[in-house]
C-alpha cells in the first residue's frame, strides 16, 4: 500500500475546520468509497495541527491528531510531508511558517490572498529552490479552479484580459441596492448583521480585497510580478440607487470588477465599479458568488461562476491543491520561473480608453447645457446617449414651484474616450459653476 500523505495544518478558523472535517470525512470512509485517496492513489492523512489555543483541536472531535503550539515548528516538523497554512495575514506567522516548510522541502498550501499578493514572487523562488510546490487555488475565488485554469489550462494560451466579480461583500451589497432600491449604508448594515461584511468593512467596500485578488490573478495571466500597489484601486461606497435605476434603463448593471487587461503600455490592473451590458454573463452573477471572465487570445472568452468564500468552498480548493501533491504534481506557482517574471507599474489610468457613464446635477439656467457641451467637445469626446431625469419629489407631468433652484440630474452616456479627456472636461465644467457637488463617473466594460 502506498503510504499517505501526511498533512499538518496551521489554523483552525472557519475554513481550517472545515479542511480538516473534509479530509476527516474522507478518511473515515471504507477505502473503496474514499474517493480523494482513489483518485490521488494514497491517502491524506490530517495528523498534526498549530491553532491559538489546543481547545480548537479538541472542538474539531477528529482523533489522534497531535497539537504542535508553534506553526513554525509544525511547518518544519519531520513528521509531515506537507504544511497547510489558514492562518492569514501577509506576514508573521503565516510568512514565517510557509519559509520554513519550504526551506525544509516542503510543499505547501495556503488560502492567504494577502501574504501570496504581498509576497508571492519570493515565496515562488524559495519554492522552485526548494523543487517543492507552492498551491494556493483558494486565495482566489474560493471554490472557483481560476489558478488551475490559468496556470495549466491554458498553459498554451496568451490573454487578452481577465476581468471579474472578485468579492461577495460588495456584490451582495450592490445586489441588494439594485433589487430593494436601499442606499449603500442601509445595505451595508445588512451585510453585517449576516456575517457578509466585517466590522470594519473599509477592505472589502474599498476595493482593496479585489486589488489583491486581481494583482494574482494578473501574475498568472501575463507573467508580471504580483504587487496589489500596482493596480489602480475605487470602491463602492459612492455609487447610489439613483445610479443602479439609471444602469438598468441604459442596459446595465454595476458591479465592482477587478480587471487586467492587456494595452499598449503594458499590463492595466484595475478596481473599480463598472457597468457591465445586462446581456452579459458577469451582470447575471448576483449576491455573494464570484465570477471570473477569462479572455484568451483567439477565441471567445469564458466566465467561470461560484462560491468565492465560506468554510465549505474555500476547503474544496485547499483539498484540491492537496490532492495534486499527493499525485505528484508540481506546476511552477505563477506558470512560469520566477526569474522570467516581469516588472509591474502602477496602471496608468489617464490613458485608460474605453465608455464612461457621468451623472450631473446640472444648475437649472440657460446656458447649462450648452457650456457642458463645449467642454466635452474641447475634449473630444462623443456622447451616445443624454437622459435627464426628473428632480426628485418632481410629480410626473409638471414642475414644482421650485424646481427651478433645484439642479437637474443629467446622465451621460460616453462613447470610447480617455480616462484623462473625462477628467479634464469634467474639471473645466465644475469651474463654470454649472453643475453642483461632484460628478459621478463609472466606467463601461466592453464585453
Amino acid at each position: 500500500m502506498v503510504a499517505p500523505l501526511k498533512v499538518g495544518l496551521a489554523g483552525l478558523g472557519t475554513v481550517g475546520g472545515s479542511v480538516a472535517r473534509l479530509l476527516q470525512k474522507q478518511e473515515s470512509n471504507a477505502p473503496e468509497s474514499n474517493v480523494l485517496a482513489t483518485r490521488c492513489g494514497r491517502p491524506v492523512q490530517l495528523v498534526a495541527v498549530s491553532a491559538k489555543a489546543e481547545s480548537e483541536m479538541h472542538a474539531l472531535g477528529i482523533p489522534g491528531l497531535r497539537f504542535v503550539p508553534s506553526p513554525t515548528a509544525l511547518a518544519a516538523d519531520p513528521e509531515i510531508d506537507a504544511f497547510v497554512e489558514l492562518m492569514g495575514g501577509e506576514g508573521d506567522p503565516a510568512k514565517a511558517a510557509i519559509t520554513a516548510a519550504l526551506s525544509a522541502g516542503k510543499p505547501v498550501v495556503t488560502a492567504n490572498k494577502a501574504l501570496i499578493a504581498r509576497h508571492g514572487v519570493a515565496l515562488a523562488r524559495l519554492a522552485e529552490t526548494s523543487g517543492v510546490a507552492l498551491n494556493f487555488e483558494a486565495a482566489v475565488g474560493g471554490a472557483i479552479p481560476v489558478v488551475k485554469t490559468l496556470r495549466e489550462g491554458f498553459a498554451g494560451n496568451s490573454f487578452d484580459r481577465v476581468y471579474g466579480i472578485l468579492n461577495g461583500t460588495c456584490n451582495y451589497i450592490l445586489s441588494r441596492m439594485e433589487s430593494e432600491k436601499l442606499s449603500f449604508a442601509d445595505c451595508l448594515r445588512e451585510a453585517q448583521k449576516l456575517g457578509y461584511a466585517e466590522a470594519d468593512p473599509t477592505f472589502d467596500v474599498e476595493g482593496f480585497d479585489t486589488a489583491q485578488k486581481i494583482a494574482i490573478l494578473a501574475s498568472l495571466a501575463f507573467g508580471v510580478q504580483v504587487d496589489p500597489d500596482a493596480v489602480y484601486v475605487e470602491g463602492i461606497s459612492s455609487i447610489t440607487p439613483e445610479d443602479l435605476e439609471a444602469a438598468a434603463e441604459l442596459g446595465y448593471r454595476i458591479k465592482l470588477l477587478g480587471v487586467a487587461v492587456r494595452t499598449e503600455q503594458g499590463i492595466e490592473q484595475r478596481v473599480h465599479p463598472t457597468m457591465v451590458r445586462l446581456d452579459s454573463p458577469l451582470a447575471q452573477v448576483m449576491g455573494v458568488t464570484n465570477a471570473v471572465t477569462v479572455d484568451p487570445a483567439g477565441f471567445s472568452p469564458i466566465t467561470l461562476v461560484g462560491p468565492g468564500a465560506g468554510g465549505a468552498a474555500t476547503a474544496s480548493a485547499v483539498v484540491a491543491d492537496l490532492a495534486d501533491i499527493a499525485r505528484g504534481l508540481k506546476a511552477k506557482p505563477f506558470g512560469r520561473p520566477t526569474e522570467a517574471l516581469i516588472g509591474s507599474r502602477r496602471a496608468p489610468m489617464q490613458r485608460h480608453e474605453g465608455g464612461y457613464y457621468i451623472r450631473l446635477a446640472a444648475v437649472d439656467r440657460p446656458g447649462t447645457f450648452a457650456t457642458i457641451a463645449k467642454h466635452l467637445a474641447d475634449e473630444h469626446i462623443s456622447l451616445e446617449s443624454i437622459v435627464q431625469r426628473r428632480r426628485n419629489g418632481e410629480p410626473h407631468g409638471g414642475s414644482s414651484p421650485d424646481s427651478a433652484q433645484t439642479p437637474a440630474p443629467v446622465i451621460l452616456v460616453t462613447y470610447a474616450t480617455t480616462e484623462d479627456a473625462v477628467r479634464k472636461a469634467l474639471s473645466e465644467i465644475k469651474n463654470r459653476g454649472v453643475i453642483a457637488g461632484n460628478p459621478q463617473v463609472i466606467r463601461i466594460e466592453k464585453n
